[in-house]
């Protein structure tokens, strides 16, 4: 077992912090929802935001992500029903241990 992250599981981090900073995670789905002016206002979203990408990111036995995208697009789901009220059209509910903080 690895005891540092792989280059692929820190890339996949380090690409879902720049979409968060830049408006665009879950691009087109977030599409006209602003949800950075949120965070700023309430950083435990964010937090809330980088758990549910993290508990859902999987890696193969190298540590390499598989599902980098879906990560994110569970991610990108939270922040939609945050600021709206309800899931993305189409997107199954959040299960709970999808957005556990450890």
């Amino acid at each position: 077992m690895p005891s540092h992250l792989s280059p692929g599981a820190s890339g996949a981090i380090r690409r879902f912090a720049g979409w968060i900073a830049r408006g665009s995670v879950g691009h087109p789905m977030l599409d006209g929802i602003d949800y950075w002016n949120e965070f700023t206002d309430s950083p435990s979203q964010m937090e809330i935001c980088f758990a549910i990408f993290a508990n859902v990111l999987e890696l193969d036995d190298r540590g390499e992500p598989v599902n980098e995208k879906y990560a994110e697009r569970r991610a990108a789901a939270w922040l939609y029903r945050y600021r709206t009220g309800e899931m993305p059209p189409g997107e199954p509910e959040l299960e709970p241990w999808e957005c556990e903080l450890h």
